[in-house]
């Protein structure tokens, strides 16, 4: 009886907690009048693309769309090579401070991120790069990343040295047993680092606002679902089409990479 009541209490905040998201799919192929009739309601209507179509073409959500692409693939890219060598170097030399620098890394955490809203966007201006997506990429990707820095160094603790040593026996310097031996080895960690800074960067909101202000073309899907409220009405249905647009990619690729993210995270904790 216990072990039944247990299930059915989990059944429950399953549901509770995948509502919303359920909610949104459902109501961003609602009618407009259907919306304000049957706000909680997942049935009883019949089904349009009517806002998929506006918000994608009149919204310009095809370019937000494209906009996000570019920016996440790019920043994501950015941030696993620097941090899988800053991860590389930390992890397997002790050099000259590198205790030091290890403990600002970790200092940086207790930074919260909105306070460097304005350095950020005091570099990105005086480099000439607002409105740009250039801009977007570097500011992204130029943060300390700790989380992924400590995976990456706690990871290459773990490779034996012998396996160095034999790179350095056949001639390999410092890179090339880097990208010959090491970085592949780091495979499951770089897997986790891909997709869950493929959504951080995806998802990202108050950055992408501050730096596209002055041109709209710029903006990513996260910013362009703010154009829907507007200062009297909100598109409701439009922004339950542009979040399910949003939400649907990270979806489908948390589905497909499960199962790497926990084995990468595992082998990060055990070693």
């Amino acid at each position: 009886m216990k072990k039944i009541l247990t299930h059915i209490f989990l059944a429950l905040m399953s549901f509770i907690s995948i509502y919303p998201l359920i909610w949104t799919i459902v109501s961003s192929v609602k009618p407009g009048t259907e919306f304000f009739t049957n706000q909680l309601s997942l049935t009883g209507f019949k089904p349009t693309l009517e806002n998929y179509i506006r918000v994608w073409g009149k919204a310009s959500f095809g370019t937000y769309f494209l906009n996000s692409v570019l920016v996440t693939v790019c920043t994501v890219c950015l941030v696993v090579i620097m941090t899988n060598l800053a991860g590389y170097a930390l992890g397997r030399y002790n050099f000259v401070g590198s205790k030091l620098l290890m403990g600002i890394f970790l200092s940086s955490i207790c930074i919260p991120l909105v306070s460097t809203l304005i350095p950020v966007y005091q570099i990105i201006r005086r480099v000439g790069l607002m409105g740009t997506r250039t801009g977007l990429i570097l500011a992204g990707a130029g943060g300390a990343h700790v989380v992924f820095l400590l995976l990456y160094s706690n990871y290459y603790k773990t490779v034996p040295y012998e396996l160095c040593e034999a790179a350095e026996m056949d001639g390999c310097g410092f890179f090339k047993t880097y990208l010959n031996v090491m970085a592949p080895l780091s495979k499951p960690i770089t897997t986790t680092v891909v997709i869950m800074e493929s959504v951080w960067t995806w998802n990202a909101f108050q950055l992408p606002l501050i730096l596209t202000l002055n041109n709209p073309k710029a903006r990513t899907l996260a910013v362009g679902l703010y154009s829907f409220k507007g200062e009297n009405t909100v598109d409701w249905t439009g922004i339950c089409a542009g979040g399910a647009i949003a939400m649907i990619p990270i979806i489908v690729l948390f589905i497909l990479f499960q199962k790497a993210i926990v084995d990468g995270m595992a082998g990060a904790v055990k070693g």
